[in-house]
C-alpha cells in the first residue's frame, strides 16, 4: 500500500474512539451559529487531548490513556435499519469526495529503482485516505458491537435562559426518551445508564456574567462539580471581525454536504454522463443523476449517514427541513457558501479556544474516563456472576448439529418402521397374546408416541438452527454481550491486553453458538487489540482478521464490514512489511458490485508490489492499468488517467510496442476528454516517436491526426513558435566546435591535426592533453599553475566538463552539430533549419536576470513573423532542405558567426516540419477529415541537461544535476590564431635513427601573437636546436638530398684511438620542466607573417606503432583578455623498426697502478660493448656501419679505444654481432672543479675518418632528454617500494645502518657512465642509395651490471599473500658480494722460480699483495696469513708452503688508496703452488665486527718452483 500521513497505530485509534452526544437547546444553538457552526462543530478540533490520562482497570492498575481522542455528534434519530451495503446516496457521496481529492501538482514524487527501472510516482494516495476515512465515519451502528455506540451526552443550555435548570430537565428527559422509548434504532447507546455531562453556555457579549456564575455554582450543587461546566465563550464582538486574523481550525474537520459550486457539479454531471456512455448506463439513469445534482442535494440525502450534524425534529432541536432547506440555499449561493466558508469562530479569541480546549480536557478526565472505568468494574463483576437463565440458546456446534439431525432422522425413521412392525404382528395375534407380551405392546405404543411428537420439533430445528447462523440475536442482558460490551470499552481506553482477553473469551461463546456475525466481530477486534499491544506479548493473529473476512463476505453476505476489516488488516499487514499478503488481501476483495471500492483496492495492491523489498514492477503496472479501468468505469476520469501514466513508466520503451501504443492511445483519449490538449499531444507524440511495429501506413495516418490534433492544440499562438515533436533530437549528443574548419594538405605540407568534429571523444586522451597544457601554463607563469586555470576545450560534448561558459572569439564561427532521428517507417521533410539563438551584448547595464532577458536580442520574434535574419550580430546559416530517410539518424552543422562581443545563447532549432498525403482519409478524436500537404513552422529547444551531482550528502540523497553550459557562449575580444604546416616528417624511422624535418609557423588572425611553446608526451622524440650548439646548418629543405644531421670534422686516423673531449653544461640542451620555447626571430609573429624552423627527430627505442603527440602553446601580444592563451594540438604515428642492439657492461681492470701510470687514471675501468643487427624487416637495408662511440659522464670519460682492429669501423650485415673494449678512466682532477660539477665531459672515440661532435645539436639534444626520461623512470621505482609499516626505534637503528653500508657500497660501485653508439645504415630505395643516420644511448650505472639500449618488457608482478601477524623484524642481511669489492687485491711474484733444494731445503720468496680502497670511506682491512684452502681447486695443488714472517696485519686505508704490503713464501720442496690463500677481511671503519666479511678470492695465483 502507499504511504500515509498517519502511522497504522494511529490510524486504527482513530478508527474506534468514544462518541459522545449533543442535545442543545434552542438558545445554546443560537449563540453557538453566531460561529457559523453549531455546538458539535464547534468542539471537533478540540478534540484530541494533548496531555494523558490514568484510570484503574478491574485489578486496580494504573492505565495510561495516551493521545485520546473523541468525536462529538448531534443526536440523529433513523428508524432505518443499517444496511449490509452502502445506499447509493452513500457510493455517490463517496464516489464525489474521492473525486474531489487529486494529486497535488508540484510534489515531489518518490522514485523507486528496481532493477533497471526508475519508476516516479507518488508515494501518498490523499484520494484513498479520504475515501477510507469517510467510509469509516458513514457506517452505521450495528447490535453485534459497540464501539460507535454513544458513551456520553452532552446537555447544552445557555445561560441566557430564564431558567437554565429546567431546560437541563427538559434535555435530559429527551435524551432518556431517545434512547429508552425503543421508537429509534438510530442513535445506539453503550450502556443503559448514558453519562449525562451538563454544560451551561455564557455569551460574554450578551449575557451577565454574575448570574451565569450563580446558575454554574446551582448546578454544582445539583450535578456535582464533575458533572458540569461553564464554558463562556464569544468574548469578541462580530463588529471588530476584521480587525484581528484568528486561525481557522474548523475548515477540515467540517462535513462537507456540498462539495462544489455550480461549476463544479456541471463537472460532475459531465463525468458521470461520459461514465454513463462509457459504461451503458441508461439514459434514464443519467438524468436523474443530472436532476439531482441540480437541486444540489439528493432526497437520499435526510437520511444519510454523513449528516451527523443534523438534530431531530422534536421538542427543541433543529427540523431536517430546516437544515435541508438551509443546505440548498447554500448550493444555490456559491458566494455565500465562499463567504461562510472564511466565517468560522468569527467572534471567538484565542483565549476562547483554550476555554473550549480546557472544557473537552475536564469533561474526558473527570467525566467520562471515570464513568468508563466504573462501568468497566460492573460489568467485570457481571461476568464473574453470569446468569444462567438462558438455557434455551443453543450450544451446540454446527458439525455437532448435523450429526444430531441425521442421528434423530435414522433413530425417528427405525423407531417407525420397527413399533409399527411389531404392533402390526401384535394386532393379528391379539388373541393368543400373554400378559407379558402385553406388556411390549404398551412400551412399543408409548415409545411410538413419543417419537411421533418429538422428533418432528428436533429435526428440523436442528437443521434450521445449521442454515440460520447469522440471524442469531442475543438479548442486551446477555453475558456474550456484556462480554464484548467490556472487550470494547476496555479497546476504546487502550487497555489493549484486557480487551484481547475479552474479545479472545467472547470469540469462543460466539462460535459455540454459531453466531458468526457476532463471532466475526471479536475476531477481528481480537486481532487489532493484539496488534496494538505495547512491546508486542503475542504474534499478530493474521488468521483472525482472514476468517473475520471471510464470514463477513460468504457468510453474513455484509461487504461493508468486510471492507473495514480488510482495510484495517491490509494497514497492519503492511507495517509489518507483509506486502504480498496485503496485495493479496485487497485483490480478493474486488467485485463487480463497486467500481470505486475495486479501483481503490487494486490501486493500493499495485502500491503494495512496488514496495516489496523485491518490488514487482511488472504486478504494479497490471494492477495500474486495472485500477485505471474501473477508475474510468466509476466515472473518476483523472484517476484513471493517472494509473496508466503510472503504468505506462514499466511497458515504456520495453519492447512492448503494441501495448505501449494501446496505452498512449487511452491516455490522448483521456487526456482529450478532460480538456488537456497538453497532455494529448504528448501522449499522441509517443505513439510517433517511439519504436512501433505499426505499419508504415498506419504511423503516416498517426502522424496526420497528431498534426491535426497538433495544430489545434496551438492555434492562436502567434507571438512564440511552437514545438514541434519530430524529428527526435538528441540533446546530450550535442557537439560545438569553436574555430575554423582545418586547411587541408598544400602540396608537401602536412598541416597540424588539432581537434575536429569528425574525430572521436576519448578521456584518456582528454586528460593527457590537459596534463600537457597544465605543463605549458606552468613553464608561462614561473612553474605555478594559476588557480583559475580550465583546460582549453575547443570541440564540447556530453563527455567534456561544461560546468562553465565556454569562451568563442569574435569573427571566429561557431558550428554546432545537432543530432536528428526520424523515428518513423515514413520520410521526413525539414527546410529552413537554423539555430535560434539570444544575444546579450557586453555594454548592457548590469542588472537582474530579468532585466538581462529583456534586454536580450533574439531571432525568435523575427522567424515566426516570416522575416529575414539580420546579420549585424550574428550570421545564421540556414539550411533550406534537410531530408530524412525512414528511421534514420542524420547530423546538421549550423553555423554562428558572432561580430560583436556579449554573451551568446542558443536555445534551439527553428525548422518547417511537412507530412505530404495524397489525399488520403485520416481519422481523429472528432470524426472523418481529409487532409492535403500539411506544414507545420515550429520549434525544438535544446535543453542539455547536466551531469548527476554525487558530492554532498544531498545529493546522494536526491536526484540533482549540474548545469551544462556548452550552448551558452561568451564571446570575447579578437584573438591571434596559428596554423603550423610540417614538411617531410617521416612516418617510419628505425630505432635511435635521426632525422631532419621542417615546421612552419603561420599566423592566420588580426593579432601578434608571442610566447610560443611546445610540449609533448615524447620529449626523446624531436629537438627543436639548442641556440648555444646548434650547428650552421641549410635552412632550405631543398638542400643536399645526403645532408648529414650531425655536426662533421674530417679527422685523420690516429694511432691509438685518442679520445677527443669537450666540457658542456646540461643547462645548454634540456629544460627542467620538459616545456620547450621554440626559438623564433623576435619572439613575436605578427599578423599575416610565417616562419620555418628546422626539428630533428629521433626514433623511438622500442619497436612498434607510437603515437607522439605535440601540444603548441602561443599568447597574444595584448594583455587583459578572457583567453589568457590558445593551444594547437598534433599528433603524429610513428611506426619503429630495428636497428641495433647495444649491451655494455664495466668491470675493474687488474692492470697494477704502476703499469697504467701512462694512462693518468690510477688503474681504470674495462667498458664492454656488445652491438648486434637485429633489423630483420628492412628489404632494402645492406649494412649498419658503427663510426663512432661517444660518452658522457660528470665523473669519468672514455680513454681509449682497445679493440684488435683498432682505426676501423664495424660494418654489421643482419644478425651478424661485434664486440668493442675501451678504457674508461675519471675525468682529470683539474676538470673536478666548483663550476664544473654540473657539466658534463664528452669525449668522442671514432672509428672513421670523420669525427661527430656528440655534444652538440642534435646528438647533445637527445641524449639528454633519454637522460631526463631514464631518471624520471628511475626516480619513480623507488617511491612504490618505500611503502612499509612503522616499526620498533632498534629496528629503525638497524635499517640505518644498513642503508649506510649499502650507500658506502654503492658509491665504491657507481659508475654513471653513459656511451653514445653513433651508426649509419645504407639503404637503397628507388634504385638510389640513401644513407640513414642514428645513436643508441646505453647508461652504465654499476659495475658489474649490464645495461642494454632496449628497454626491458615489464613483467608482471607475483601475488604475495597477505600476512596479518606481526613479525618480528628480518634480521638485517648484510649484501656480502657488494661488500667483498670495497677492497681490491692482487698478488704480484714471479711466476716460475729456481731454488737448490739439495743445498738449502727451505725456499723463501718475496711477494707483494697490493691493496685498493674503491670506497670513499675510510676502511678497516684484516689479513690473515693462517688460512689453508680446502676448496677442490687448492687440493689439486701443491700446498705444502707456509707464510713466514708476521701472519696477521691490521691496516686502515685512506678513500681510494692504494697500497703495498711485502710478504714471504716458503717452499719445502719443488712444485705447482696456489699462493691465493691470504685471508682479507674488509668493514667501512665506523661499523661494527656484524658488517665484516671476507674479499672475493680471485682466480689461482699459481707458481713453479723448480729444483735447480
Amino acid at each position: 500500500m502507499a504511504q500515509c500521513v498517519q502511522s497504522v497505530q494511529e490510524f486504527v485509534q482513530d478508527s474506534f474512539v468514544p462518541m459522545v452526544a449533543v442535545l442543545c437547546s434552542e438558545e445554546a444553538e443560537r449563540v453557538t451559529r453566531k460561529n457559523n457552526l453549531n455546538f458539535a462543530e464547534l468542539l471537533r478540533p478540540f478534540c484530541r487531548l494533548t496531555s494523558e490520562g490514568h484510570m484503574r482497570d478491574p485489578n486496580n492498575q494504573v492505565q495510561v490513556v495516551k493521545n485520546l481522542r473523541i468525536f462529538v455528534n448531534n443526536v440523529v434519530t433513523s428508524p432505518n435499519r443499517p444496511p449490509t451495503a452502502l445506499s447509493h446516496a452513500q457510493s455517490k457521496i463517496l464516489n464525489e469526495v474521492v473525486l474531489s481529492c487529486q494529486p497535488q501538482e508540484g510534489v515531489v514524487n518518490n522514485v523507486v529503482t528496481a532493477g533497471d527501472y526508475d519508476l516516479n510516482f507518488s508515494a501518498t494516495t490523499p484520494w484513498f485516505e479520504t475515501y477510507r476515512e469517510n467510509f469509516l465515519q458513514s457506517m452505521p451502528a450495528s447490535d453485534h458491537e459497540f464501539l460507535n455506540h454513544y458513551l456520553a451526552c452532552l446537555l447544552v443550555v445557555s445561560s441566557t435562559e430564564a431558567v437554565p435548570v429546567e431546560q437541563f430537565l427538559k434535555l435530559s428527559q429527551e435524551q432518556h426518551r431517545i434512547q429508552h422509548s425503543g421508537e429509534y434504532t438510530n442513535p445506539k447507546w453503550f450502556i443503559p445508564n448514558t453519562l449525562k455531562y451538563y454544560v451551561l453556555l455564557h455569551d460574554m457579549s450578551e449575557g451577565d456574567e454574575q448570574r451565569a456564575d450563580a446558575v454554574y455554582e446551582d448546578m454544582k450543587q445539583r450535578y456535582g462539580s464533575q458533572g458540569c461546566y461553564l464554558l463562556k465563550m464569544n468574548t469578541r464582538s462580530f463588529s471588530a471581525e476584521g480587525d484581528e486574523q484568528i486561525p481557522d481550525p474548523w475548515s477540515q474537520y467540517l462535513q462537507r454536504n456540498i462539495l462544489h459550486t455550480q461549476d463544479t457539479l456541471g463537472d460532475v454531471t459531465h463525468t458521470v454522463n461520459s461514465s454513463a456512455v462509457e459504461n451503458n448506463i441508461s439514459a434514464a439513469e443519467v438524468d436523474s443523476h443530472h436532476s439531482t445534482d441540480k437541486d444540489g442535494v439528493s432526497g437520499s440525502l435526510e437520511s444519510h449517514p454523513l449528516q451527523l450534524d443534523i438534530t431531530s425534529s422534536s421538542g427543541s432541536l433543529h427540523t431536517l427541513g430546516a437544515v435541508k432547506t438551509e443546505l440548498k440555499k447554500g448550493a444555490r449561493d456559491p458566494e455565500s457558501l465562499a463567504g461562510g466558508a472564511g466565517s468560522h469562530g468569527a467572534c471567538l479569541t484565542l483565549n476562547d479556544h483554550d476555554h473550549i480546549r480546557q472544557f473537552i480536557q475536564e469533561f474526558t478526565f473527570r467525566g467520562l474516563l471515570p464513568h468508563i472505568e466504573k462501568n468497566i468494574r460492573q460489568l467485570n463483576d457481571q461476568m464473574g456472576n453470569a446468569s444462567e437463565t438462558f438455557l434455551l440458546v443453543s450450544r451446540i456446534s454446527k458439525d455437532n448439529d448435523f450429526l444430531m439431525a441425521t442421528l434423530y432422522t435414522i433413530f425417528g425413521v427405525l423407531s417407525v418402521l420397527g413399533n409399527g412392525i411389531l404392533l402390526f404382528v401384535a394386532y393379528r395375534k391379539k388373541s393368543s397374546l400373554k400378559p407379558a407380551e402385553f406388556f411390549v405392546v404398551n412400551l412399543a405404543i408409548s415409545d411410538l408416541g413419543m417419537t411421533l411428537t418429538l422428533f418432528p420439533l428436533a429435526i428440523p430445528s436442528a437443521y434450521a438452527h445449521i442454515f440460520d447462523l447469522c440471524d442469531v440475536r442475543y438479548p442486551p442482558e446477555a453475558p456474550e454481550l456484556q462480554i464484548r460490551k467490556m472487550a470494547d470499552l476496555c479497546f476504546l481506553v487502550q487497555h489493549y491486553e484486557l480487551a484481547y482477553s475479552c474479545y479472545h473469551t467472547a470469540k469462543k461463546d460466539f462460535l459455540s453458538d454459531q453466531a458468526m456475525l457476532y463471532a466475526a466481530g471479536a475476531l477481528e477486534m481480537a486481532a487489532v487489540s493484539a496488534f496494538l499491544q505495547a512491546g508486542a506479548p503475542r504474534p499478530y493473529p493474521a488468521h483472525y482478521m482472514d476468517t473475520a473476512i471471510q464470514t463477513y463476505r460468504d457468510v453474513c453476505k455484509n461487504m461493508v464490514l468486510a471492507e473495514r476489516c480488510v482495510l484495517l488488516n491490509a494497514e497492519i499487514l503492511k507495517s509489518q512489511g507483509k506486502y504480498s499478503d496485503a496485495a493479496t488481501l485487497l485483490i480478493k476483495m474486488t467485485s463487480e458490485d463497486s467500481d470505486l471500492r475495486s479501483a481503490l483496492l487494486l490501486e493500493q495492491a499495485a502500491h503494495c508490489f512496488i514496495n516489496m523489498r523485491n518490488p514487482m514492477v511488472r504486478k504494479f503496472a497490471f494492477h495500474m492499468i486495472l485500477a485505471g479501468h474501473r477508475f474510468s468505469k466509476a466515472g473518476q476520469r483523472r484517476h484513471a488517467l493517472r494509473c496508466y501514466c503510472q503504468a505506462m513508466q514499466v511497458y515504456k520503451e520495453r519492447s512492448w510496442s503494441l501495448a505501449e501504443d494501446h496505452i498512449n492511445f487511452t491516455i490522448g483519449r483521456q487526456s482529450f476528454t478532460l480538456r488537456q490538449p497538453e497532455k494529448a499531444v504528448i501522449a499522441f507524440r509517443q505513439i510517433l516517436t517511439n519504436d512501433s511495429r505499426q505499419t508504415a501506413t498506419q504511423q503516416s495516418a498517426f502522424l496526420r491526426e497528431y498534426l491535426y490534433v497538433y495544430k489545434s492544440a496551438i492555434e492562436g499562438n502567434e507571438v512564440s513558435l511552437p514545438q514541434l515533436p519530430l524529428p527526435c533530437i538528441h540533446c546530450s549528443a550535442t557537439r560545438v566546435y569553436f574555430g575554423h574548419e582545418r586547411r587541408l594538405a598544400e602540396g608537401e605540407k602536412q598541416a597540424a591535426t588539432h581537434v575536429s568534429l569528425d574525430q572521436e571523444y576519448d578521456q584518456d586522451s582528454a586528460d593527457m592533453w590537459c596534463h600537457l597544457e597544465e605543463q605549458l601554463v606552468a613553464a608561462a607563469n614561473r612553474g605555478i599553475v594559476p588557480v583559475n586555470f580550465q583546460p582549453t576545450q575547443c570541440c564540447l560534448n556530453s563527455q567534456t566538463d561544461n560546468q562553465r561558459h565556454p569562451l568563442a572569439v569574435v569573427e571566429e564561427p561557431i558550428i554546432v552539430e545537432v543530432t536528428f532521428r526520424n523515428p518513423l517507417k515514413v520520410s521526413l521533410a525539414l527546410s529552413n533549419l537554423s539555430l535560434l539563438w539570444r544575444f546579450t551584448a557586453d555594454d548592457a547595464p548590469p542588472s537582474k536576470e530579468k532585466m538581462t532577458n529583456e534586454l536580450a536580442i533574439t531571432n525568435e520574434e523575427i522567424l515566426a513573423l516570416g522575416m529575414t535574419q539580420k546579420d549585424d550580430i550574428v550570421t545564421t546559416e540556414v539550411i533550406q532542405e534537410f531530408q530524412m530517410g525512414p528511421e534514420e539518424t542524420k547530423m546538421a552543422r549550423l553555423r554562428l558567426l558572432p561580430h560583436r562581443t556579449g554573451q551568446l545563447n542558443v536555445v534551439g532549432v527553428v525548422y518547417n516540419l511537412a507530412a505530404s498525403s495524397s489525399g488520403e482519409m485520416a481519422a481523429n478524436t472528432e470524426g472523418q477529415q481529409t487532409f492535403d500537404v500539411m506544414v507545420v513552422h515550429g520549434k525544438q529547444d535544446l535543453m542539455i541537461q547536466g551531469p548527476r551531482l554525487n558530492q554532498t550528502k544531498e545529493d546522494k540523497m536526491t536526484v540533482r544535476h549540474g548545469h551544462d553550459q556548452r550552448l551558452n557562449f561568451i564571446v570575447t575580444s579578437p584573438m591571434p590564431l596559428m596554423e603550423i604546416f610540417f614538411l617531410q616528417f617521416p612516418t617510419a624511422l628505425l630505432c635511435g635513427e635521426i632525422r631532419k624535418a621542417y615546421v612552419e609557423f603561420c599566423n592566420v588572425s588580426s593579432v601578434a601573437l608571442c610566447g610560443l611553446r611546445v610540449v609533448s608526451t615524447h620529449p626523446d622524440f624531436f629537438s627543436f636546436g639548442s641556440q648555444a650548439t646548434t650547428p650552421l646548418t641549410p635552412v632550405s629543405p631543398t638542400s643536399a638530398e645526403n645532408n648529414s644531421a650531425y655536426k662533421t670534422l674530417a679527422t685523420p686516423p690516429q694511432s691509438g684511438s685518442a679520445a677527443f673531449e669537450m666540457l658542456v653544461s646540461a643547462e645548454d640542451f634540456s629544460q627542467p620542466s620538459g616545456v620547450i620555447d621554440i626559438p623564433i626571430d623576435g619572439s613575436t609573429l605578427q599578423p599575416g607573417e610565417s616562419t620555418q624552423l628546422p626539428l630533428w627527430l629521433r626514433g623511438p627505442d622500442q619497436e612498434g606503432v607510437h603515437e607522439i603527440n605535440f601540444l603548441f602553446y602561443y599568447e597574444s601580444t595584448g594583455k587583459g583578455n578572457k583567453i589568457s592563451h590558445r593551444v594547437l594540438r598534433h599528433t603524429v604515428f610513428i611506426c619503429a623498426s630495428r636497428s641495433l642492439s647495444v649491451q655494455a657492461s664495466a668491470c675493474r681492470s687488474c692492470v697494477p697502478p704502476h703499469h697504467s701510470l701512462g694512462d693518468k687514471g690510477g688503474g681504470g675501468t674495462l667498458i664492454f660493448i656488445d652491438v648486434e643487427n637485429i633489423n630483420m624487416s628492412e628489404a632494402g637495408m645492406r649494412e649498419f656501419h658503427i663510426v663512432q662511440v661517444s660518452s658522457s659522464s660528470q665523473h669519468w670519460r672514455l680513454h681509449k679505444c682497445i679493440n684488435p682492429a683498432k682505426d676501423k669501423d664495424c660494418k654489421l650485415t643482419s644478425r651478424e654481432r661485434a664486440k668493442l673494449c675501451f678504457r674508461a678512466t675519471r675525468c682529470k682532477p683539474q676538470k673536478a672543479t666548483s663550476d664544473a660539477i654540473k657539466k658534463y665531459t664528452f669525449t668522442d672515440l671514432n672509428l672513421g675518418n670523420e669525427r661527430i661532435i656528440s655534444s652538440s645539436t642534435p646528438c647533445g639534444d637527445f641524449f639528454f632528454r633519454g637522460c631526463q626520461t631514464s631518471e624520471s623512470q628511475r626516480l619513480d621505482a623507488p617511491s612504490s617500494r618505500t611503502s612499509c609499516s612503522s616499526k620498533s626505534q632498534s629496528c629503525v637503528s638497524t635499517e640505518d645502518r644498513s642503508s649506510d653500508i649499502t650507500n658506502i657500497v654503492r658509491k665504491c660501485n657507481e659508475l654513471d657512465l653513459n656511451i653514445i653508439v653513433i651508426w649509419k645504415a645504407y639503404v637503397v630505395e628507388d634504385n638510389k642509395q640513401l644513407i640513414l643516420e642514428g645513436q643508441l644511448h646505453v647508461a652504465l650505472q654499476t659495475i658489474g651490471k649490464e645495461a642494454s639500449s632496449l628497454t626491458p618488457r615489464e613483467e608482471a608482478q607475483e601475488m604475495v599473500l597477505l600476512k596479518f601477524k606481526s613479525q618480528l623484524p628480518p634480521p638485517v642481511i648484510l649484501p656480502s658480494a657488494e661488500l667483498s669489492q670495497l677492497v681490491k687485491t692482487s698478488l704480484h711474484y714471479p711466476e716460475t722460480y729456481t731454488h737448490p733444494f739439495v743445498q738449502d731445503s727451505l725456499c723463501v720468496v718475496p711477494v707483494t699483495l697490493t691493496l685498493s680502497n674503491c670506497s670513499l670511506a675510510q676502511v678497516d682491512v684484516i689479513i690473515d696469513l693462517r688460512h689453508k684452502g680446502t676448496s677442490p681447486e687448492t687440493l689439486e695443488v701443491h700446498s705444502s708452503f707456509t707464510w713466514v714472517g708476521q701472519t696477521q696485519y691490521k691496516l686502515q686505508l685512506k678513500p681510494q688508496e692504494v697500497l703495498c704490503l711485502t710478504l714471504q713464501a716458503c717452499f719445502l720442496q719443488a712444485g705447482v703452488y696456489n699462493l691465493n690463500t691470504p685471508r682479507v677481511f674488509a668493514k667501512p671503519a665506523e661499523q661494527g665486527a656484524m658488517c665484516e666479511t671476507s674479499q672475493q678470492t680471485a682466480s689461482p695465483s699459481l707458481i713453479f718452483i723448480n729444483n735447480a
